[in-house]
């Protein structure tokens, strides 16, 4: 196999684990999709329409796909299609940025990240960089450098995040007999708790079996990602990888860890991945609804199939898990 330096140096690192690695085995977690697949799309401009039925009919749909897949997309979401544009053009222009620039000025409050420090096999290696930065950082103007431009956009695309995250917490929790105002005093998730998480998948000649983003499931509440219509984005379901199809108007939805123990497993935090691509390279952009550190997650209903945790204990055991093992491992940690 010929290796050419990539920019990050993720062929670099890999190699560092290839040899620390010769005879690589077969994970679980590299099995060939095997088929290609819709996600349930979702109108929510059927949320505000007059015709109470609908309102119910797209509520229903919400928690369905919530309990079943664990993932949606949603269409005329109200997120501005211009605002979208603007991201992904102003994402594109940061990560042309000379890895030399990103990786040590200290850009969008230090946030930069490449690989997989923790990888102890080249499985649960990440063919990716990215910049995960707190809501609280979006606004300060010093994060930016020579980047000014992308400060507006990331307050703007923040907010109309935070919109649409409390519009579907609103559906789900009235599914569980709960308010949003119950949910909200309860795990306290605001623009001080959350993340943006702006994705680069560079291409990658080595594998096709290179995972762009590991295996693994969110910890947090809700996830929302824009993406672009490279494809790559695969979830597992019925124990096989289904390829999820991109749709250039749609938002994808999957539910995190911590609702899935919150609702008691009323909704599911489904395992997912996103592979290399040799020829082109992926962006996308993130946001996650999180609680503060020292939210205690307790299950809405009870027996709770969950022992009680914080945030923050939940976040220290996937750390842990990851250092140790090169992968976490989620809710089972707390499962009774």
């Amino acid at each position: 196999m010929v290796f050419v330096e990539s920019t990050p140096p993720l062929t670099r690192d890999y190699i560092k684990i290839l040899q620390q690695c010769p005879k690589k085995t077969t994970h679980e977690s590299t099995r060939v999709c095997e088929t290609f697949e819709a996600l349930p799309a979702i109108d929510l401009g059927r949320l505000t329409g007059d015709d109470e039925g609908e309102r119910a009919k797209c509520a229903l749909e919400i928690v369905r796909a919530s309990s079943e897949w664990g993932f949606f997309q949603v269409v005329n979401h109200g997120v501005c299609p211009m605002l979208l544009s603007q991201m992904r053009k102003e994402q594109i222009e940061l990560f042309r940025a000379p890895f030399s620039r990103k990786s040590t000025c200290g850009l969008l409050n230090n946030s930069y990240r490449w690989g997989t420090p923790t990888a102890t096999s080249p499985d649960n290696f990440s063919w990716s960089e990215a910049f995960h930065v707190p809501l609280t950082k979006v606004s300060n103007p010093t994060c930016y450098g020579e980047f000014s431009s992308l400060r507006e956009v990331l307050v703007e695309y923040a907010a109309a995040m935070q919109k649409l995250a409390r519009i579907l917490i609103g559906v789900l929790t009235s599914n569980l007999g709960q308010s949003i105002e119950v949910f909200e005093e309860m795990i306290g998730c605001d623009e001080s708790t959350c993340y943006l998480r702006l994705n680069r998948y560079p291409t990658c000649p080595l594998s096709a079996e290179i995972h762009g983003l590991v295996p693994h499931t969110d910890s947090d509440f809700l996830t929302i990602l824009h993406q672009d219509q490279v494809g790559g984005l695969q979830i597992m379901k019925d124990n096989k990888w289904i390829a999820l199809n991109p749709n250039k108007d749609a938002l994808i939805v999957n539910i995190g860890d911590l609702f899935q123990a919150w609702s008691n497993d009323v909704y599911k935090s489904v395992e997912h991945r996103v592979m290399a691509n040799a020829k082109r390279e992926r962006f996308s952009v993130a946001y996650f609804l999180c609680p503060s550190h020292h939210s205690l997650i307790g299950s809405c209903k009870q027996p709770s199939l969950y022992t009680n945790f914080t945030f923050a204990d939940y976040r220290n055991k996937v750390q842990h898990d990851s250092k140790l093992l090169g992968r976490k491992l989620g809710l089972s940690r707390f499962r009774r």
